[in-house]
């Protein structure tokens, strides 16, 4: 990567209270460079998820770090509590999640920073507790790219409906923090109306219809996680009649966040408008990257990186933050988007 890396001993010391944080130059260290890492697979009921899955497996197979036996947690903060302990009890060296439930976690990072087990967070960001590095796209961008996108295609008026994640979640919150803030002061002729979901598509579903019921004037939806709203919304839209394509009467302009397969083809057939590609492959190798460099007792800065993403400091360590494309009916067939280079490696 193009960071500096000097050898920091002092660094190596304070990995247990401040997860480096405070470390913003790397050491060539070979201490602690070997060993395996422990990886928990957040739920499996997303086919984001599930390519990440996929990603992940790929890259433990081509060697890039030594792998204990996959976990999953199942979207259920106690069992990736459970997790955690059994892989620090099985001698993982460094370990990579991918909470859901932001705030709840703290005390076991705290917990593996005593042990002095570094660990790397993939696309959320823990509330607290000491993190090595997290890998994550901008999700306040989420928030503010399909606020813009939306408002300029209702031409700054009617009425949309959103699909918020788990608040507690600090994506669910970015993204609807964004969205609102955005919203009030680019098109306050826009009403939108929250809907907390908890990423679960049937509950989405479900308060789409009562939505719908009392809002026949709906033209505009924003889902905050395509993986799992875009099946149950088609489906319920198509029994109502309502999946127009773009550009005629009653169309419903739809923007997603993931960039998985099944968005692309909806933006082809003009079931949606647009979604926002989270980059599942590069979460998957620059989490297994950043444990092997954490083995090996390297550290990094805030910066930019050789990857088009660029490093932050946050309160309890670093973070990543790759880029996260707008996808349209204009690039959706963009062969650098991953969701495109499925299966053809």
């Amino acid at each position: 990567m193009r960071l500096r890396r000097t050898t920091v001993a002092a660094c190596a010391a304070l990995l247990a209270v401040t997860a480096l944080a405070g470390c913003n130059r790397g050491s060539d260290s070979k201490a602690g460079s070997s060993g395996k890492v422990g990886i928990d697979l957040p739920r499996s009921d997303s086919d984001f998820w599930n390519s990440y899955n996929s990603y992940i497996e790929k890259g433990v197979k081509a060697g890039d770090v030594s792998a204990l036996p996959r976990t999953n947690s199942q979207n259920d903060i106690g069992k990736l509590v459970a997790n955690v302990q059994s892989f620090a009890n099985e001698g993982a060296k460094a370990i990579v999640m991918a909470p859901q439930d932001t705030g709840a976690i703290a005390s076991t990072l705290e917990q593996m920073a005593k042990k002095k087990i570094p660990v790397v967070s993939v696309d959320t960001r823990p509330d607290k507790g000491p993190v090595y590095m997290v890998v994550r796209a901008d999700n306040k961008a989420y928030g503010t790219k399909a606020c813009e996108y939306l408002g300029e295609q209702l031409k700054g008026k009617g009425k949309v409906a959103e699909f918020e994640g788990d608040l507690s979640s600090i994506n669910g919150r970015d993204r609807s923090e964004a969205f609102a803030a955005c919203m009030k002061s680019k098109f306050p002729n826009i009403k939108v109306i929250p809907l907390v979901t908890n990423w679960d598509g049937a509950t989405a579903s479900a308060k789409l219809q009562t939505t719908l019921a009392a809002d026949p004037d709906l033209n505009g939806i924003y889902m905050q996680a395509g993986g799992v709203f875009l099946q149950p919304t088609l489906a319920l839209l198509q029994q109502k009649n309502l999946l127009k394509p773009p550009g005629t009467p009653g169309h419903i302009t739809i923007i997603s966040n993931d960039g998985i397969p099944e968005e692309f083809k909806a933006i082809k057939a003009g079931q949606i408008d647009a979604t926002i590609s989270q980059p599942a492959d590069l979460y998957a190798k620059y989490a297994l990257y950043y444990a092997k460099e954490a083995l090996a007792g390297k550290t990094f800065q805030p910066g930019p990186t050789d990857h088009d993403s660029t490093i932050i400091t946050i309160p309890n360590g670093l973070e990543d933050q790759l880029p996260a494309p707008l996808v349209t009916k204009d690039n959706v067939d963009d062969a650098s988007l991953w969701a495109n280079q499925l299966g053809k490696s």
